[in-house]
Protein backbone atom coordinates (compact mmCIF):
# COMPACT_ATOMS: atom_id res chain seq x y z
CA UNK A 1 0.00 0.00 0.00
CA UNK A 2 1.46 3.62 -0.74
CA UNK A 3 0.32 6.46 0.95
CA UNK A 4 -0.03 9.81 -0.76
CA UNK A 5 1.95 12.54 0.82
CA UNK A 6 4.46 15.83 0.27
CA UNK A 7 7.37 16.64 1.64
CA UNK A 8 6.24 19.68 2.82
CA UNK A 9 3.20 17.81 4.54
CA UNK A 10 6.44 15.81 6.60
CA UNK A 11 7.68 19.33 7.17
CA UNK A 12 4.72 20.76 8.49
CA UNK A 13 3.62 17.85 11.14
CA UNK A 14 7.27 18.32 12.14
CA UNK A 15 7.49 21.97 12.53
CA UNK A 16 4.13 21.43 14.49
CA UNK A 17 5.47 18.55 16.96
CA UNK A 18 8.88 20.60 17.46
CA UNK A 19 7.20 24.18 18.09
CA UNK A 20 3.94 22.93 19.75
CA UNK A 21 2.18 25.90 17.97
CA UNK A 22 -0.03 25.99 14.54
CA UNK A 23 1.02 29.79 14.53
CA UNK A 24 4.65 30.39 14.89
CA UNK A 25 5.05 26.96 12.84
CA UNK A 26 2.95 28.51 9.56
CA UNK A 27 5.31 31.91 9.85
CA UNK A 28 8.43 29.44 10.22
CA UNK A 29 7.55 27.50 7.29
CA UNK A 30 6.20 30.71 5.59
CA UNK A 31 3.07 29.37 4.99
CA UNK A 32 -0.71 30.72 6.25
CA UNK A 33 -2.20 28.97 8.69
CA UNK A 34 -5.31 27.77 6.74
CA UNK A 35 -2.47 26.24 4.57
CA UNK A 36 -0.65 24.91 7.31
CA UNK A 37 -3.67 22.84 8.71
CA UNK A 38 -4.65 21.64 5.58
CA UNK A 39 -0.93 20.39 5.10
CA UNK A 40 -2.09 18.60 8.25
CA UNK A 41 -5.01 17.05 7.34
CA UNK A 42 -3.83 15.61 4.05
CA UNK A 43 -1.49 14.04 5.85
CA UNK A 44 -3.67 12.49 8.50
CA UNK A 45 -5.92 11.70 5.60
CA UNK A 46 -2.89 9.82 3.98
CA UNK A 47 -1.99 7.80 6.76
CA UNK A 48 -5.49 7.18 8.05
CA UNK A 49 -5.71 8.41 11.68
CA UNK A 50 -4.89 11.55 13.49
CA UNK A 51 -1.35 12.31 14.41
CA UNK A 52 -1.78 15.93 16.70
CA UNK A 53 -4.80 16.59 19.52
CA UNK A 54 -4.93 20.06 19.30
CA UNK A 55 -6.94 22.35 21.68
CA UNK A 56 -7.20 26.58 21.91
CA UNK A 57 -3.49 26.60 23.40
CA UNK A 58 -2.01 23.40 22.81
CA UNK A 59 -0.85 21.01 20.59
CA UNK A 60 0.26 17.54 21.27
CA UNK A 61 0.74 14.38 19.46
CA UNK A 62 -1.28 11.22 19.09
CA UNK A 63 0.24 7.87 20.36
CA UNK A 64 0.77 7.49 16.27
CA UNK A 65 1.83 10.74 16.04
CA UNK A 66 4.72 10.34 18.92
CA UNK A 67 5.97 6.41 16.95
CA UNK A 68 6.22 8.77 13.60
CA UNK A 69 8.58 11.33 14.47
CA UNK A 70 11.57 9.44 14.58
CA UNK A 71 10.93 8.28 11.13
CA UNK A 72 9.79 11.20 9.93
CA UNK A 73 12.97 13.11 10.83
CA UNK A 74 14.82 10.40 8.88
CA UNK A 75 12.85 10.27 6.01
CA UNK A 76 13.60 14.50 6.14
CA UNK A 77 17.20 14.16 6.60
CA UNK A 78 18.02 11.77 4.01
CA UNK A 79 15.96 13.37 1.35
CA UNK A 80 17.93 16.67 2.02
CA UNK A 81 21.07 15.05 1.81
CA UNK A 82 20.14 13.51 -1.12
CA UNK A 83 19.85 17.04 -2.59
CA UNK A 84 23.29 17.95 -1.29
CA UNK A 85 24.78 14.55 -2.78
CA UNK A 86 23.08 15.29 -6.42
CA UNK A 87 25.28 18.10 -7.09
CA UNK A 88 28.67 15.40 -5.97
CA UNK A 89 30.29 13.49 -8.33
CA UNK A 90 32.72 10.64 -7.85
CA UNK A 91 34.87 10.64 -4.86
CA UNK A 92 33.11 13.29 -3.48
CA UNK A 93 29.54 11.50 -3.30
CA UNK A 94 27.76 12.14 0.22
CA UNK A 95 25.15 10.53 1.92
CA UNK A 96 24.06 9.97 5.67
CA UNK A 97 24.09 6.21 7.01
CA UNK A 98 21.87 5.32 9.76
CA UNK A 99 22.01 2.46 11.74
CA UNK A 100 21.90 0.25 15.40
CA UNK A 101 24.51 -1.34 16.30
CA UNK A 102 24.90 -3.70 19.80
CA UNK A 103 27.40 -1.62 21.83
CA UNK A 104 30.21 -4.68 21.45
CA UNK A 105 29.65 -4.31 17.65
CA UNK A 106 29.95 -1.04 17.69
CA UNK A 107 33.38 -0.75 19.93
CA UNK A 108 35.22 -3.78 18.71
CA UNK A 109 34.02 -3.64 15.14
CA UNK A 110 32.78 -1.28 13.54
CA UNK A 111 35.10 1.62 13.55
CA UNK A 112 37.67 -0.62 11.41
CA UNK A 113 35.11 -0.73 8.79
CA UNK A 114 33.84 2.86 8.86
CA UNK A 115 37.55 4.08 8.31
CA UNK A 116 37.85 1.66 5.82
CA UNK A 117 34.31 2.83 4.23
CA UNK A 118 35.49 6.69 4.46
CA UNK A 119 38.24 6.53 3.29
CA UNK A 120 36.27 5.13 0.34
CA UNK A 121 33.25 7.58 0.70
CA UNK A 122 34.86 10.76 2.50
CA UNK A 123 31.83 12.84 2.70
CA UNK A 124 29.39 10.04 3.91
CA UNK A 125 28.17 10.84 7.13
CA UNK A 126 27.21 8.18 10.05
CA UNK A 127 24.41 8.11 12.94
CA UNK A 128 25.58 5.06 14.70
CA UNK A 129 22.64 4.01 17.76
CA UNK A 130 24.47 1.59 19.88
CA UNK A 131 22.09 0.29 21.67
CA UNK A 132 21.25 -3.25 23.33
CA UNK A 133 19.20 -5.93 21.30
CA UNK A 134 15.83 -5.29 22.00
CA UNK A 135 15.77 -2.16 21.60
CA UNK A 136 17.66 -2.19 18.22
CA UNK A 137 15.41 -4.54 16.80
CA UNK A 138 12.46 -1.62 17.57
CA UNK A 139 14.74 1.00 15.88
CA UNK A 140 14.73 -0.87 12.87
CA UNK A 141 10.81 -1.56 13.24
CA UNK A 142 10.25 1.84 13.96
CA UNK A 143 12.33 3.05 10.47
CA UNK A 144 14.76 5.30 12.80
CA UNK A 145 17.80 3.29 11.31
CA UNK A 146 18.22 1.94 7.97
CA UNK A 147 19.44 -1.59 9.27
CA UNK A 148 20.99 -2.87 12.50
CA UNK A 149 23.37 -5.08 13.55
CA UNK A 150 22.01 -7.59 16.37
CA UNK A 151 21.68 -10.91 17.67
CA UNK A 152 19.82 -13.11 15.29
CA UNK A 153 16.85 -15.28 17.00
CA UNK A 154 14.23 -13.03 17.38
CA UNK A 155 10.99 -13.75 15.50
CA UNK A 156 9.36 -11.14 14.01
CA UNK A 157 7.62 -11.32 10.41
CA UNK A 158 8.55 -7.78 9.25
CA UNK A 159 12.41 -8.12 9.85
CA UNK A 160 15.01 -9.68 7.64
CA UNK A 161 17.80 -11.46 9.26
CA UNK A 162 21.29 -12.07 7.41
CA UNK A 163 24.06 -13.90 9.01
CA UNK A 164 27.26 -12.79 9.80
CA UNK A 165 29.10 -14.22 12.53
CA UNK A 166 29.12 -16.80 15.10
CA UNK A 167 30.29 -15.00 18.52
CA UNK A 168 30.85 -17.93 21.46
CA UNK A 169 30.65 -17.21 25.18
CA UNK A 170 34.36 -17.40 27.04
CA UNK A 171 35.03 -16.96 30.26
CA UNK A 172 36.69 -13.37 31.30
CA UNK A 173 39.56 -13.43 33.78
CA UNK A 174 42.25 -12.21 35.81
CA UNK A 175 46.29 -13.78 34.16
CA UNK A 176 46.65 -14.35 37.79
CA UNK A 177 43.07 -16.54 38.33
CA UNK A 178 43.83 -20.18 39.09
CA UNK A 179 41.65 -20.82 35.49
CA UNK A 180 43.75 -18.94 33.40
CA UNK A 181 46.73 -21.64 33.27
CA UNK A 182 44.51 -23.82 31.82
CA UNK A 183 43.68 -23.73 27.64
CA UNK A 184 40.14 -24.47 27.34
CA UNK A 185 37.08 -25.16 30.35
CA UNK A 186 34.49 -26.69 30.44
CA UNK A 187 31.22 -25.07 32.71
CA UNK A 188 31.80 -27.40 35.58
CA UNK A 189 35.06 -25.88 35.83
CA UNK A 190 33.36 -22.66 36.53
CA UNK A 191 31.36 -23.48 39.55
CA UNK A 192 33.99 -23.08 42.52
CA UNK A 193 34.09 -18.83 41.56
CA UNK A 194 32.70 -15.67 42.06
CA UNK A 195 30.83 -15.04 39.05
CA UNK A 196 30.01 -11.88 37.18
CA UNK A 197 26.57 -11.62 34.61
CA UNK A 198 24.63 -9.58 33.45
CA UNK A 199 21.06 -8.65 34.07
CA UNK A 200 18.57 -10.89 32.62
CA UNK A 201 16.86 -9.00 31.11
CA UNK A 202 19.78 -8.34 28.17
CA UNK A 203 19.40 -10.84 25.16
CA UNK A 204 22.71 -12.30 26.17
CA UNK A 205 21.74 -13.61 29.53
CA UNK A 206 18.73 -15.02 27.59
CA UNK A 207 20.20 -16.74 25.17
CA UNK A 208 23.51 -18.05 27.60
CA UNK A 209 20.46 -19.48 30.13
CA UNK A 210 18.61 -20.75 27.39
CA UNK A 211 21.41 -22.81 26.33
CA UNK A 212 22.76 -23.79 28.89
CA UNK A 213 18.99 -25.28 30.48
CA UNK A 214 19.23 -27.36 27.71
CA UNK A 215 22.64 -29.28 29.10
CA UNK A 216 20.26 -29.00 32.57
CA UNK A 217 23.20 -26.35 33.29
CA UNK A 218 22.94 -23.50 35.82
CA UNK A 219 25.15 -20.78 36.11
CA UNK A 220 25.03 -19.21 39.98
CA UNK A 221 25.95 -15.55 39.99
CA UNK A 222 27.76 -13.08 42.83
CA UNK A 223 27.18 -9.86 41.16
CA UNK A 224 24.93 -8.91 38.39
CA UNK A 225 25.55 -5.80 36.51
CA UNK A 226 23.43 -4.01 33.25
CA UNK A 227 26.43 -3.83 31.31
CA UNK A 228 29.06 -6.28 29.78
CA UNK A 229 31.80 -3.52 30.18
CA UNK A 230 30.87 -3.08 33.81
CA UNK A 231 31.06 -6.97 34.29
CA UNK A 232 34.84 -6.83 33.00
CA UNK A 233 35.82 -3.82 35.27
CA UNK A 234 34.94 -6.18 37.99
CA UNK A 235 36.94 -9.08 36.61
CA UNK A 236 39.90 -6.89 36.14
CA UNK A 237 39.64 -5.67 40.03
CA UNK A 238 39.60 -9.09 40.89
CA UNK A 239 35.97 -9.68 41.86
CA UNK A 240 35.37 -12.59 40.30
CA UNK A 241 34.90 -14.19 36.58
CA UNK A 242 32.31 -13.54 33.76
CA UNK A 243 31.01 -15.36 30.54
CA UNK A 244 30.58 -12.96 27.73
CA UNK A 245 30.35 -13.02 24.05
CA UNK A 246 33.96 -13.47 22.48
CA UNK A 247 33.28 -9.63 20.70
CA UNK A 248 32.60 -7.89 24.02
CA UNK A 249 36.41 -9.26 25.41
CA UNK A 250 39.15 -7.07 24.39
CA UNK A 251 40.33 -7.78 21.05
CA UNK A 252 44.23 -7.28 21.28
CA UNK A 253 46.39 -8.43 24.33
CA UNK A 254 45.33 -6.92 27.65
CA UNK A 255 47.86 -6.31 30.34
CA UNK A 256 45.60 -8.22 32.94
CA UNK A 257 43.02 -9.70 31.27
CA UNK A 258 42.90 -13.33 29.46
CA UNK A 259 39.88 -15.06 27.99
CA UNK A 260 39.32 -19.14 27.34
CA UNK A 261 36.85 -20.78 25.14
CA UNK A 262 33.97 -22.96 26.95
CA UNK A 263 33.35 -26.17 26.22
CA UNK A 264 30.69 -29.11 26.34
CA UNK A 265 28.74 -27.55 24.78
CA UNK A 266 29.83 -24.36 22.98
CA UNK A 267 27.60 -21.61 23.30
CA UNK A 268 27.35 -19.04 20.64
CA UNK A 269 25.29 -16.33 19.62
CA UNK A 270 24.77 -15.26 15.88
CA UNK A 271 25.47 -11.97 14.81
CA UNK A 272 23.86 -10.76 11.83
CA UNK A 273 22.31 -7.86 9.98
CA UNK A 274 18.66 -7.15 10.14
CA UNK A 275 16.34 -4.96 8.06
CA UNK A 276 12.96 -4.15 7.95
CA UNK A 277 11.19 -6.99 4.93
CA UNK A 278 10.57 -4.88 1.81
CA UNK A 279 12.23 -1.59 2.70
CA UNK A 280 14.76 -0.15 0.95
CA UNK A 281 18.20 1.40 1.40
CA UNK A 282 19.60 4.16 0.57
CA UNK A 283 22.59 4.01 -1.76
CA UNK A 284 25.06 5.33 1.13
CA UNK A 285 23.52 2.62 3.27
CA UNK A 286 24.02 0.04 0.44
CA UNK A 287 26.91 0.80 -0.27
CA UNK A 288 28.44 0.32 3.64
CA UNK A 289 26.48 -3.06 3.99
CA UNK A 290 27.83 -4.53 1.04
CA UNK A 291 31.45 -3.74 2.33
CA UNK A 292 30.36 -4.84 5.90
CA UNK A 293 29.27 -8.17 5.05
CA UNK A 294 32.21 -8.63 2.58
CA UNK A 295 34.81 -7.08 5.67
CA UNK A 296 33.28 -9.55 7.94
CA UNK A 297 33.18 -12.37 5.45
CA UNK A 298 37.17 -11.66 5.08
CA UNK A 299 37.84 -11.82 8.78
CA UNK A 300 36.66 -15.02 9.65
Amino acid sequence: MSINCEILDLRAFLSVVELENFHRSAEALNLSQPALSRRIQKLELAIGAPLLERTTRHVSTTALGAELIPLVRRMLEEFDTSLFAVRDVGSQRSGLVTIACLPTAAFYFLPTVIKQFSAEYPNIRFRILDLPATDGLQAVARGEVEFGINIMGFSDPDLVFDRLIEDPFVLAARKDHPLAAKSELEWDDLAPYRLITVHRSSGNRTLLDAALAKSNLKLRWSYEVTHLSTSLGLVEAGLGISVLPKLATPQEEHPFLVTRPIRNPEISRTIGIVRRRGGTLSPAAERFMTMLIGTWAEGN
